[in-house]
């Protein structure tokens, strides 16, 4: 088994920051010339920018190439960004393909080992140990949240329950039944399964679990003290996208919870200004951009991933962190002038006594005026219509000096707000169908 039974920690995580830099520095060089030479499109692409894998001396030099976006990933379907031939893909994922052709990755055996052992250093971060039982309720298939989770917790040691998503109730009595101390989720459905708890009569506070795992979606600190009071348990951010290699990317530790540690030995962060796509200083929000170090199928090359964040040095391990993604920079809601992301929103609900923790955004348009509508259930006990009006304008008023927008709210009964099973949908764009 891993090593991680017996001393706890990787080498490399108390690693200095000098032999950080130096093995970046070797598997980046690697990284680049792999994907120059196996990959028309970086081949053409670093020609272009007239850049060549030789041209980088330092990680700053990173800075001289290309960036890549998910548009070039569904340019090149399927796998015209694979560096190996087909035959030596053991795994292919795919994204749903919702606003286009789906981004599809691969891994090779090296790989699939290598992400297994970033899940599990990122499992022991949290708090996860060998002999674990791990109740893994992220989506099995194309996505990479349930099979990662998956190799990860059997990396560590772990006992895994693959339930996946959906059948709340079944998923419910699992936890009851199989005592899981670690479940892996998205934080919007372990809002469903804590409801499901209570509507079964169950004390979620009695529950087993002790540490919820949560990613795939932006949360605030507000919705995990939410959790972690309702279940009297740990609740800690993990990181990832398909395209970088799939969750395990970066992860909270438990013992301080001050930001997502990034696995920089096998992933390169930078932070670069939206708009410019300059790189910004250490400490200052901008957009996380990845390049992979190790991936032999799929290298990635200065990946943009919308998301912002920003860099900070290392506390619990030598790496550094990113802070909470606060949103992404293609979610942003401009509602008349003004920047919205829905994690905003999420936090100002979740001050409101009487509200679920349950909401989705519809954005609309009044002739040449925009509008925003959130839409929000009451609980049990708030279900009254006077409780109701007063929900409805205390959070419009948190809204409006807050964020500085005017919103109508829209409290439905308890339940009356789907739930997610997965990722959540928080934002409806209906503007255009309202001019």
């Amino acid at each position: 088994m891993i090593t991680m039974e017996k001393v706890g920690l990787d080498a490399i995580e108390n690693a200095s920051r000098d032999e950080i830099s130096a093995l970046q520095l070797e598997r980046l060089k690697w990284s680049l010339a792999h994907a120059y030479e196996n990959v028309p499109f970086y081949r053409e692409s670093f020609k272009r920018h007239g850049v060549h894998p030789d041209d980088l001396s330092t990680l700053s030099d990173l800075r001289k190439f290309p960036f890549t976006t998910k548009a070039d990933l569904r340019d090149n379907y399927p796998f015209g960004m694979f560096a190996v031939p087909r035959e030596k893909v053991v795994r292919l994922h795919a994204s749903s393909g919702t606003t286009g052709k789906p981004t599809v990755v691969g891994y090779t055996e090296r790989d699939i080992a290598t992400w297994s052992r970033v899940v599990a250093r990122s499992i022991f971060a949290s708090g996860g140990r060998p002999g674990d039982i791990v109740h893994v309720a992220y989506g099995y298939g194309l996505f990479t949240g349930g099979l990662g989770a998956h190799y990860g917790a059997e990396e560590l040691g772990c006992t895994v329950v693959p339930v996946s998503g959906g059948m709340t109730e079944r998923q419910v009595m699992l936890i009851q039944d199989f005592q899981p101390r670690v479940i892996m989720v998205t934080p919007s459905y372990m809002l469903s399964i804590l409801d499901e708890f209570r509507r079964l009569g169950f004390d979620p506070r009695r529950s087993s679990i002790k540490v919820g795992i949560f990613g795939a979606e932006p949360w605030t600190n507000a919705m995990r003290q939410e959790i972690e009071e309702a279940f009297d348990m740990d609740a800690v951010d993990i990181y990832g996208l398909s395209e970088v290699i799939g969750p395990g990317v970066a992860n909270e530790c438990v013992e301080t919870k001050d930001g997502l540690h990034i696995w920089e030995d096998h992933f390169y962060p930078e932070v670069v200004d939206p708009e410019t796509g300059e790189p910004v200083a250490d400490g200052e929000v901008g957009e996380l951009v990845f390049t992979s170090l190790t991936k032999e199928a799929m290298p990635i090359v200065r990946y943009r991933t919308r998301d912002l964040t920003r860099l900070l040095p290392g506390t619990a391990r030598a790496m550094r962190r990113m802070e909470k993604v606060t949103g992404r920079s293609d979610d942003m809601m401009i509602v008349r002038g003004v920047n919205v992301f829905p994690t905003q929103i999420e936090e100002q609900l979740l001050k409101c006594e009487g509200l679920a923790p349950h909401y989705w955004i519809e954005l609309t348009r009044k002739g040449r005026l925009d509008g925003m509508v959130v839409h929000v259930e009451c609980t049990a006990d708030a279900a009254a219509t006077d409780a109701r009006a007063a929900s409805a304008r205390e959070l419009a008023s948190h809204i409006k000096s807050v964020i500085g927008v005017s919103t109508e709210i829209v409290v439905n009964d308890p339940g009356g707000v789907e739930r997610s099973v997965g990722k959540a949908r928080r934002v409806v764009d209906n503007r255009d169908s309202n001019r």
